[in-house]
């Protein structure tokens, strides 16, 4: 009992010891990948694979920061993220416009080399999309990978109350949709969760 409450006034004081910020951020993302296209049922006059074209998107949410003794940080957030890929299918000459809203969820350890001037991170993500199914002409899209998990690392500077922060994202798993022409049968399969290079800015509260 006294080494279990001992533990827990040890807690208490470090989390109140502990410097503990907010801020709002937002992000222009830059794809640096492309998804893959591709026919995964018709016939061999129709196979095809390729690549679309990705557009610049963008996040916007918020940031905690909790300093940890010595020079580490856990920085847990939370993002609304969008952005969208162009493909035209050469069969039916159908285009695709696949948008992807997501809620981001970042968990991030970071270690401040500078004081709390200029930090670097690194740390999983989980996302959940929001999009809802849509239909091109006559495909329609019948199934999702609604939850997907990465990665990102990247750095920060603080000067005052505003942040400047670049980050990379790379992907644990996929994107997977498929896109069905309810007249033909054809089934096109879309395969992507991007790698993605943000620039942003934030502001402490």
């Amino acid at each position: 009992m006294k080494k279990t409450l001992s533990m827990a006034l040890i807690g208490a004081s470090m989390l109140a010891s502990a410097q503990i910020s907010l801020a709002g951020k937002a992000n222009l993302i830059f794809p640096t990948g492309s998804p893959s296209w591709s026919n995964i049922k018709g016939t061999v006059n129709q196979a095809f694979d390729g690549k679309g074209k990705n557009s610049v998107g963008y996040n916007v949410g918020l940031s905690l920061k909790v300093g940890l003794p010595t020079s580490f940080y856990v920085m847990p957030e939370l993002y609304y993220t969008h952005f969208k890929n162009d493909f035209t299918d050469p069969v039916s000459n159908t285009t695709f416009k696949i948008k992807s809203n997501r809620i981001d969820v970042p968990v991030l350890l970071g270690y401040n080399l500078l004081g709390n001037t200029l930090g670097v991170f690194v740390g999983p993500v989980a996302s959940y999309n929001l999009s809802k199914e849509d239909t091109f002409n006559n495909f329609k899209e019948n199934s999702r990978d609604n939850f997907t998990v990465g990665y990102q690392f990247g750095a920060q500077l603080e000067i005052k109350k505003l942040i400047l922060n670049a980050k990379y994202e790379g992907a644990f798993s996929k994107d997977t949709r498929n896109f069905i022409n309810r007249v033909s049968g054809e089934e096109i399969r879309y395969d992507n969760r991007p790698s993605l290079f943000m620039l942003g800015v934030g502001y402490k509260f």
